[in-house]
């Protein structure tokens, strides 16, 4: 079972025509649906099963720019920023404190690496200049107050942060409503309704809305769901497991990432911690569709990846290529993604926290959970139009990083499909780069 989620309210009727439609109501999508509804576009935001259900209420609530690849400094920027100021827009409570991010290293090889990734971000982004540093090792007290282990250093960002991810989406999807949008939960979309090969409505399992633009914001479910537009987007699915201590005394304030583990205090006085150096991905059909666009991350990343064959993939195998609006679809028969947590990864990263910080012997786990993240071939999400299908854009692929980007990328996304001007460069995040010949690179930070 999946953290419990504030409530969000939903409208009881679907309207017959709006501006613009999103689909899927995690961190993107909703934060989309409210930049566009305070500019005065009519939106209305379907999600098959609940605001923020899947793997935007599963993640690890961190707010972070460092560490990041660099193509995502300058949006990781721009989403601080906002959310900064996300309790008081959205008049309610997200969890946002800017209360420090730091990466914690062994050796001086490991804080030799954190020292080039700041010089390039500097270096490349000249606004990103003061937001962090590296610290020596007599630095490490006042981030990991009590430490039973000595480091050699650390990446810290005293201005990133963190937030309570499952207040966050229904907060500002609750604030989208307000601002006017139409916020339709247990509400699948089937397909497109397409004019002359262009969005002109969608087909909901509740009726037809017509519209002028389409913002796909599906997280794990967005490749299966533009193949039924004829768009081809290169998406896997990786396995994250994730656990919540009950309150306790003493322990960092600092979010903190290290050999074995990633904490951050939650506002309920407990921890979320994980084990951020092992990740499960499963074999499924879609991982030999594109296999050769992901083989140069699979390279990287091989010591801390676990390939595995199970159960997911006959029934992703099982899942049609096309669907019928006039039918139930996978999208209402999988209202939200649960996986099972693998609780021994959980159950390691909490004796390597309480080794680390003897303060937190007192910590027991109050639930595990697990969630299914979208990844791309450069881990660097697809915030793009698709331009087979004009009126089509998706957001997603946000590769484990979308909790803390997702205000930037709705910002970005609103500015995209509304005409104006973008906040940041959209063209680190073009669907096409994957097509156009460009070469896929995989920086995906620290």
């Amino acid at each position: 079972m999946g953290p419990v989620l504030d409530p969000v309210d939903s409208d009881s009727t679907v309207p017959q025509k709006v501006d613009v439609v999103v689909i899927g109501g995690g961190i993107a999508g909703v934060s989309t649906a409210l930049f566009l509804a305070r500019r005065g576009i009519s939106v209305a935001l379907c999600e098959k099963g609940v605001i923020g259900g899947e793997q935007s209420s599963r993640n690890w609530g961190w707010c972070r720019t460092i560490g990041r690849d660099l193509r995502e400094v300058p949006l990781a920027m721009e989403s601080l920023r906002l959310w900064a100021g996300m309790n008081a827009l959205v008049e309610a409570e997200t969890g946002f404190r800017p209360a420090g991010i730091a990466y914690l290293c062994d050796d001086a090889k490991e804080l030799a690496g954190y020292e080039s990734w700041l010089a390039k971000a500097e270096g490349q982004c000249r606004d990103y200049q003061h937001h962090a540093r590296i610290l020596p090792a007599s630095g490490i007290d006042s981030l990991a107050p009590g430490a039973a282990k000595r480091y050699a250093g650390a990446l810290h960002c005293a201005s990133d942060g963190r937030a309570e991810p499952q207040k966050a989406a229904p907060a500002i999807a609750n604030a989208a409503r307000r601002f006017g949008a139409n916020i339709l939960t247990q509400c699948a979309v089937r397909g497109l309704d397409l004019a002359v090969g262009r969005i002109a409505g969608v087909i909901t399992e509740k009726g037809r809305i017509a519209c002028n633009a389409v913002v796909l914001a599906g997280g794990a479910w967005s490749r299966l769901f533009a193949s039924t537009a004829g768009v081809t987007l290169p998406q896997l699915k990786v396995l994250s497991t994730v656990m919540r201590t009950n309150p306790v005394s003493g322990g960092p304030e600092n979010a903190l990432w290290a050999a074995g583990f990633g904490i951050r205090r939650r506002l309920d006085g407990g921890f979320t911690i994980a084990n951020g150096s092992s990740s499960r991905a499963d074999i499924v059909p879609d991982s030999f569709r594109f296999f050769a666009q992901f083989l140069p991350a699979l390279k990287m990343e091989w010591k801390s990846l676990r390939i595995r064959v199970g159960k997911r993939f006959l029934d992703e195998w099982r899942q049609p290529g096309q669907l019928t609006p006039d039918r139930e679809t996978v999208f209402e028969r999988v209202r939200v993604l649960d996986p099972e947590p693998e609780t021994w990864l959980n159950d390691r990263a909490l004796a390597t926290v309480q080794a680390t910080f003897p303060a937190l012997k007192g910590a027991t786990i109050a639930q595990h959970w697990a969630g299914l993240i979208d990844v791309t071939p450069d881990a660097v999400p697809v915030i793009s139009p698709a331009a087979q299908v004009p009126g089509f854009f998706i957001a997603t692929g946000f590769s484990g990083h979308g909790f803390g980007i997702g205000p930037g990328a709705g910002r970005l996304m609103a500015d995209l499909v509304s005409g104006e001007q973008p906040v940041v460069d959209p063209a680190p995040y073009r669907l096409s780069r994957f097509f156009d010949g460009s070469p896929i690179r995989f920086e995906a930070g620290l």
